[in-house]
């Protein structure tokens, strides 16, 4: 989802989980809100699952990177909204500022992911077996495969994990005990270049730069702009022409 379809979500969540988002804050001495670090943990199935509403917000909300401060300035506006109390500020002039602050915000962060991306890939070409392509892709085969390599108009069938630069895993077939199947040309384009160069049981390491992956966009909340992403990824089968369509590699 990207910011600019998926920011109407991201209101109706606010709107809706408004009164919950009250019970994580608490009124400082200053009058202020405040977040609270306290919060008992959840025990029966419906304060997990309000639980769990508040970490799908929180995911909806890592666009703006809000700091602490904002925090407590969000609060503020959801306590006076849910209260009824007048708006501090004029909505018909900020309110639609607030998707220009989630796109400024989201462009600061992806320069920061680049940057932390070109020292990565930097690192990575210099691995032994690593292999750099023209369009920035670095390609290290784990596990040789057999017979033909499948091209960008057939289905592939495939394990795999994507991870970020940190280790932090969004996505796993492994996971799932189930392959994915999918067109090749039909992924990020760092799939339907490293896959193709595969044969069938064979196995690779794809680091796919930002430009080759999810760009500037990103795929919120996981997968950040600019984020630089790791696949390990096991070809299974090949079917030659168009096949089965599925969601592509690396959405969470």
């Amino acid at each position: 989802m990207n910011i600019q379809s998926g920011f109407a979500h991201r209101l109706l969540a606010l709107a809706v989980a408004a009164p919950l988002l009250l019970l994580a804050g608490c009124n400082n001495k200053d009058g202020g809100t405040a977040v609270s670090t306290e919060a008992k943990a959840p025990t029966t199935d419906e304060e997990k699952t309000i639980y769990a509403l508040g970490q799908l917000m929180a995911r909806n909300l890592a666009p703006f990177n809000l700091q602490p401060a904002e925090m407590q300035m969000l609060f503020a506006g959801i306590t006076d909204a849910v209260s009824g109390a007048p708006s501090k500020v004029d909505m018909a002039a900020f309110g639609p500022k607030v998707n220009e602050l989630a796109r400024a915000r989201a462009a600061a962060k992806g320069e920061i992911e680049k940057k932390k991306g070109l020292e990565f890939q930097a690192k990575m070409e210099k691995e032994p077996g690593a292999q750099k392509t023209p369009s920035g892709l670095i390609y290290f085969e784990t596990q040789p495969g057999a017979g033909e390599a499948p091209v960008a108009t057939d289905t592939v069938k495939v394990h795999y994990k994507g991870t970020l630069m940190d280790g932090t895993e969004f996505d796993s077939s492994f996971k799932r005990n189930q392959p994915a199947q999918f067109p090749l040309n039909g992924v990020i384009k760092c799939w339907t270049e490293g896959v193709a160069k595969m044969k069938v049981g064979g196995k690779a390491r794809l680091i796919c730069p930002a430009d080759i992956a999810y760009g500037d966009r990103g795929s919120p909340p996981l997968i950040s702009p600019g984020a630089t992403l790791i696949f390990e990824v096991e070809l299974i089968e090949i079917t030659k022409g168009a096949g089965a369509q599925a969601l592509p590699p690396g959405h969470p």
